[in-house]
């Protein structure tokens, strides 16, 4: 008997008993995630989404069969492919991705530490170069300050004026050097007196001197040292000092040497030094005066030979 098969019928079939055909390979769409659209951004994520090859196993299609069809439908395409490495669905694996520009970093974050190391060494850099900075203008400012003050202290010139000198002892007399050669020998002792001014109203300052001698035809006869001291600032100090020297050969002078006339031609040199401590040892004046005096000097006579200014030259 023959039957008409109606086209009901053919889709039930069709449903109902397995298809004889061999199985497709099922492949793939990649479309944007839901993440993605609430950000605003549709191409930087992607969820993957099951598609079917033919229009029987297609999700519209399986609607029609019921919520059983859909669920194992569901189950066996969505579930897996939709699970990420770490074991969470993919709901959560999407919501786990940063947001920002889809990379896996954010790129914002980064870029302000890095701001923030740069402005902080930039910080660092220009605190250093302003201490630098100030650090130099005081010092060039306090050497301005000291150079003035030299500059100020060295028209303040301490005087040394030869006062007097006193003859103790002069007497010559036949005899031999330390080599035994004979010559005239010559002893002096005598006491020289010397004013030292110090005109200036800002330091004090130290005397000394290098050198004192009694000079006969360019042969030291006596010499002498002076006591070193402090003069206070816009004072005035007298000195004393002993010119001594024992048995002192002539050699050849000696032939012109006698003080048996009671006049014998000597020259009185000295060299006086000063120091003034303006601003402690950082700023100081030195000084030098030298003194050259024309004399003549007797044994018969002890009484203090006095100088006048103009009678001996100062340098």
């Amino acid at each position: 008997m023959k039957h008409t098969t109606s086209d009901s019928d053919v889709t039930s079939l069709a449903t109902t008993s397995p298809s004889r055909s061999p199985k497709r390979s099922a492949y793939y769409v990649v479309s944007p995630s839901r993440d993605s659209r609430d950000d605003g951004d549709k191409s930087s994520s992607t969820q993957a989404t099951p598609v079917y090859s033919s229009p029987l196993e297609s999700p519209s299609h399986q609607s029609s069969l019921g919520p059983h069809s859909r669920a194992s439908s569901a189950s066996r395409f969505s579930g897996p492919l939709l699970r990420s490495p770490s074991g969470g669905g993919g709901k959560a694996a999407s919501r786990k991705r940063p947001r920002g520009h889809g990379k896996g970093w954010h790129e914002v974050d980064v870029i302000d530490e890095d701001d923030g190391e740069y402005d902080d060494e930039d910080q660092e850099v220009s605190r250093g170069c302003v201490v630098a900075f100030w650090f130099s203008v005081l010092v060039l400012a306090f050497t301005l300050v000291c150079l003035v003050v030299w500059g100020a202290a060295r028209r303040y010139k301490p005087t040394v004026v030869v006062k007097s000198l006193t003859v103790d002892n002069l007497y010559d007399g036949e005899g031999v050097d330390h080599t035994g050669v004979p010559t005239k020998l010559v002893t002096v002792h005598c006491l020289l007196k010397i004013d030292v001014d110090n005109p200036s109203t800002m330091f004090g300052i130290h005397v000394s001197s290098s050198s004192m001698q009694l000079m006969y035809s360019q042969i030291p006869i006596a010499n002498g040292q002076l006591e070193k001291f402090y003069q206070p600032k816009a004072s005035r100090h007298v000195a004393s000092v002993i010119l001594h020297g024992e048995k002192t050969p002539l050699y050849g002078a000696g032939a012109t040497f006698s003080d048996t006339g009671g006049a014998v031609p000597l020259t009185l040199d000295l060299v006086v030094n000063t120091r003034g401590y303006v601003i402690g040892r950082l700023v100081r004046v030195t000084h030098e005066k030298r003194v050259q005096c024309p004399v003549v000097v007797s044994s018969r006579s002890d009484r203090p030979i006095r100088f006048t200014q103009s009678a001996c030259s100062y340098t």
